[in-house]
């Protein structure tokens, strides 16, 4: 099969992009490494800026939903269960990401999916973003029906619009947001339980006791267990959005290796600590609503925190007021964050389909659009029947990118040591991860949906999680590693005199010939379509090459 090639790859016209796509600033390397000169913040302000965004009230509702539908002994234990799964899971993808300042998708490229094969994860990812922006904007919601008496359908609508002029200008500006505002958050999130524990101890021991809907009471059985344990399992993917941020991490050097473990630690799979004490937080005020609210309302986290208020002021009003203050501040602290990698997952995605990359922003209103959507159609009273079915996808995915980083790359060494991105040196599928990911998944469903008994049925998230980690090495093994990279990148070999940047005395610096832009080496590679280096953007929007350089001999 024959392939259009030019002439002379200096000629051919120089690749376009809109004002956005051109602007780092709103477009915050959607669709590629994030290169060392945009990275200028330090270790502790890019930890702060990935843990604002856990002061989300999601938490709370699902502690809130799960201790009243399957008893305190089945909610507590699967919250703890699943914080410690969570945290395991998040090691791996949290420093590979921060170490090779890649976000989840360009990081799920390289883990054992190919380069069309991880649109499916970006799917998945896209797809928490909205779900859980919707049950935030829900809560958010709530909140201005409570306070202010807005119905709840104008209320979606105005809590999906605010987020949108901060996420336009992306980190720059979230990191801003969330280091202003975390210190008064954490205040009046600890605030309440500390006035309950000195003024009504009682409290404590009620929940201990609280049985909710369950059919045993407050007492421990498996197939509860596996049920809360599904719904809590959805929060896995949450570590794509820790990566959004921590992929700006600065090199880890010898100098700033303390400093550099602890922030990716605590912003990585640390997350899920102050995420699993939230959980907990919200079983505990459900079950002390619940006889006064009835269970209806009891998981609604402005009534919780209405409640709590009350106790520490006493005046009604004024605590309802600063209820709403609290959720505003939290969903909004949430949402842009939602929004944000919700964008960048999109961006992903079509650039893959269509070869076109109109903008980040452009994608961050379709995610908005559906968000609502699902905010209107009620997608709160679901809570526990959309997250405990969503979780048997993400677990999935997340279970095959783990096994590839830590047994396919660091115990049996035949995944890559490094994390290759570029669609040039990728096999558009790898059977490694995205044929682990649909078997998992597809079984995990069925067992969902009852195909193999209620033990499987409540435990399906798991099921899910062990076949993707075990199936991984396992097709890599019986693949030799041979579908992760298609080629290595010999632009340097190919054309050693391409002029750099005129600027720039940095060998690290090429100059793209598709847009001519200047990139960092790490985000370049040799075109034989083109003759000439092209950054890694130009590469996945190529539509005329038909993959030339993973199919003649002579592009290597």
């Amino acid at each position: 099969m024959s392939h259009p090639q030019p002439e002379q790859g200096h000629l051919r016209p120089k690749r376009t992009f809109n004002r956005w796509v051109q602007n780092p600033v709103l477009e915050d390397y959607a669709l590629r490494y994030a290169p060392k000169s945009f990275r200028r913040w330090g270790e502790w302000t890019v930890m702060n800026s990935a843990l604002g965004g856990i002061a989300y009230m999601a938490d709370f509702a699902i502690g809130g939903s799960v201790v009243l539908t399957y008893g305190f002994a089945n909610a507590m234990t699967a919250i703890l269960v699943v914080a410690a799964m969570i945290f395991l899971t998040g090691i791996p993808i949290a420093y590979y990401s921060a170490k090779h300042n890649i976000d989840m998708d360009l990081l799920t490229r390289g883990a054992g999916f190919g380069y069309y094969g991880s649109t499916l994860a970006s799917l998945v990812y896209a797809s928490f973003t909205f779900i859980y922006f919707s049950l935030e904007g829900s809560v958010m919601a709530q909140a201005l029906q409570e306070f202010f008496h807005i119905p709840l359908a104008i209320g979606y609508l105005i809590c999906s619009l605010v987020v949108i002029p901060l996420v336009m200008f992306g980190m720059t500006a979230l990191s801003k947001l969330q280091m202003i505002t975390q210190p008064v958050w954490l205040v009046l999130m600890l605030g309440p339980f500390v006035a309950i524990a000195l003024q009504d101890p009682s409290v404590f021991s009620h929940w201990m006791q609280f049985g909710g809907a369950s059919a045993s009471g407050s007492h421990f059985t498996p197939l509860e267990f596996g049920l809360a344990a599904g719904v809590t399992l959805s929060l896995i993917v949450q570590i794509g959005e820790q990566v959004d941020y921590l992929r700006f991490m600065p090199n880890l050097t010898s100098q700033n290796r303390n400093k550099w473990w602890l922030a990716v630690m605590f912003a990585g799979p640390g997350w899920v600590i102050l995420g699993a004490i939230k959980q907990l937080g919200g079983s505990l005020l459900a079950s002390w609503i619940d006889p006064a609210m009835g269970s209806k309302a009891a998981d609604e986290p402005i009534r919780m925190y209405t409640q709590a208020f009350h106790t520490v002021i006493g005046n009604g009003y004024a605590a309802l007021a600063l209820a709403t203050f609290f959720v505003l501040l939290s969903q909004i602290k949430i949402n842009v964050t939602n929004a944000y990698s919700g964008s960048l997952s999109w961006s992903n995605f079509f650039s893959r389909i269509f070869h076109s990359h109109p903008g980040r922003i452009v994608w961050l209103f379709l995610n908005v659009g559906i968000s609502l959507g699902l905010m209107e159609a009620g997608v709160f009273g679901f809570l526990n029947t959309v997250l405990g079915f969503y979780s048997n996808l993400a677990v999935a995915w997340i279970g095959a990118v783990v096994s590839d980083l830590v047994i396919n790359k660091g115990l049996l060494k035949i995944s890559p040591s490094y994390i290759e991105f570029k669609r040039g040196h990728l096999y558009n599928f790898n059977p490694v991860g995205f044929g682990s990911m649909i078997i998992a998944a597809s079984v995990s469903i069925a067992a969902f949906f009852g195909a193999f008994g209620l033990i499987l049925q409540a435990y399906s998230p798991f099921l899910s999680f062990v076949l993707a980690f075990v199936l991984a090495p396992v097709i890599a093994l019986v693949t030799r590693g041979k579908y992760y990279i298609a080629r290595e990148n010999a632009f340097e070999h190919s054309d050693r005199h391409h002029e750099t940047h005129k600027h720039s005395d940095s060998p690290d610096e090429l100059t793209c010939a598709s847009c001519g832009f200047v990139y960092e080496k790490v985000d370049v590679l040799y075109c034989p379509f083109h003759k000439a280096p092209i950054c890694s953007l130009c590469c996945s929007l190529e539509s005329a090459c038909h993959d030339l350089c993973k199919t003649s001999v002579s592009a290597h």
